[in-house]
């Protein structure tokens, strides 16, 4: 494999690029859209750049960590690493301190407060349990069925809301198999896995803006807003609208890879065009003078408290007061509308925040990411990341351990292109 074709500049497109140019190949680099990034990207709104989804990195990323470093971004200085801490706006919650994972762990549930001893106890012995199993279930097993036997404490205020943060599916209907995947890698994986990597910069600084860069610097040819119509086997490549390749990386969302790949393989495009998705909204407000006593905070949700968490964006170089309520498996509230949802996050920041709010809040911006990622569900089928001879596919959809993450998708992208060489 020589001439390499990556169609999609989203993460896995920019880390598949690059992965591939590191590794002698000329690339060639479609996107659709004016601008890389995806659905992990800025958007300007007036002066100030804010996420279209406000994310979050753990320590475990140690994919995406490796290729920020490679296109010249330092993840210490744009992402604020700390132990995780689900900590909700009265101080309680779990911290995790440093060290060792397990030691980690264990220290962090015996110390929450607010949680009967009893469910401290029951949390620690299922954790063990999970362990001993090596973090395996039945495949149709779902998350509430998986913490059936915890506490109500632990349940409502540790695993459901790690379980939509992760999988942007509500604990109901998630897959307990991919749960306790991302359980094993954060917190049992070793020293720092767990540590909440907070972006403070725009999502756009963290990789794609640098890698675009360094890939034009490395002679990567880049071509935006030129959406792919075709793709056609050629005897021993691949056209491209009529341009040929010794292979491809598809690396567009579930729906554009179903329609580029029907013709040449209809199998995989039925998997992929199966996929059903979970939207994300993300309430922007502003309250002059308010700092948050956390960057994050959980936030108690139910029916009409919508967010799970609240990002304090003036703590995260971004301008003072500025607060992102994010709201997962969100399709409940894109129902309602955006005005009703509006309306109830501003009522729930005012009944959880009161004591920290310095000024009204106001409304800045509500973004909704509609396909945010696939609903997770239990033994869900995914496309492979093989296509077809010299055809691979890259993204957080692609079949593999983990949920749709930055994580997945880069991880996904690097196994791509290894595959075709």
């Amino acid at each position: 494999m020589r001439r390499l074709a990556v169609i999609g500049a989203g993460w896995a497109g920019l880390a598949a690029a690059v992965e591939a140019v590191d590794a002698g190949r000329a690339v060639s680099l479609f996107e659709m859209a004016p601008r890389p990034g995806g659905r992990a990207r800025e958007v300007q709104v007036g002066d100030w750049r804010l996420d279209n989804g406000q994310h979050i990195l753990i320590g475990a990323y140690r994919q995406t960590l490796r290729l920020m470093r490679r296109v010249g971004v330092d993840p210490a200085q744009v992402l604020l690493r700390c132990p995780l801490r689900l900590v909700e706006p009265d101080g309680r919650g779990l911290r995790l301190p440093p060290g060792p994972a397990t030691l980690a762990f264990l220290r962090g549930v015996l110390g929450r407060a607010g949680w009967p001893l009893r469910e401290r106890l029951g949390l620690l012995a299922a954790a063990a349990r999970w362990r001993l199993q090596g973090f395996g279930c039945p495949p149709e097993a779902t998350v509430a069925q998986l913490a059936q036997g915890l506490g109500p404490a632990v349940q409502r205020e540790l695993i459901e809301p790690l379980c939509v943060a992760a999988l942007n599916t509500p604990a109901q209907e998630a897959s307990a198999a991919v749960f306790l995947r991302v359980l094993r890698d954060a917190l049992f994986a070793g020293p720092g896995s767990a540590d909440l990597l907070l972006p403070r910069a725009d999502l756009g600084a963290l990789f794609p803006r640098a890698a675009w860069r360094w890939l034009a610097q490395h002679g990567a040819t880049l071509r935006l807003g030129q959406r792919v119509q075709a793709l056609q086997p050629d005897g021993t490549g691949w056209l491209v609208d009529a341009e040929r390749f010794d292979a491809v990386v598809l690396a567009v969302p579930p729906g554009e890879a179903a329609r580029l790949a029907a013709p040449v393989a209809p199998a995989w495009s039925g998997v992929a065009a199966a996929l059903r998705y979970e939207p994300i909204v993300t309430v922007y407000l502003r309250s002059d003078g308010t700092r948050l006593p956390e960057p994050m905070l959980a936030l108690p949700s139910d029916a009409d408290s919508p967010a799970q968490f609240v990002f304090d964006r003036g703590q995260l170089g971004g301008p003072p007061g500025l607060l992102a309520f994010v709201i997962s498996g969100a399709q409940p509230w894109v129902e309602r509308g955006l005005p009703a949802t509006l309306a109830a996050t501003q009522a729930q920041a005012g009944r959880l925040l009161g004591a920290f709010l310095r000024g009204p809040l106001e409304p800045v911006q509500t973004i909704t990411e509609k396909r945010a990622t696939f609903r997770c569900t239990p033994a869900l089928q995914r496309p492979a990341g093989r296509i077809a001879p010299g055809l691979a596919a890259a993204g957080d959809h692609v079949d593999g351990p983990y949920p749709a993450t930055l994580e997945g998708a880069v991880r996904s992208a690097v196994e791509a292109v290894q595959s075709l060489a």
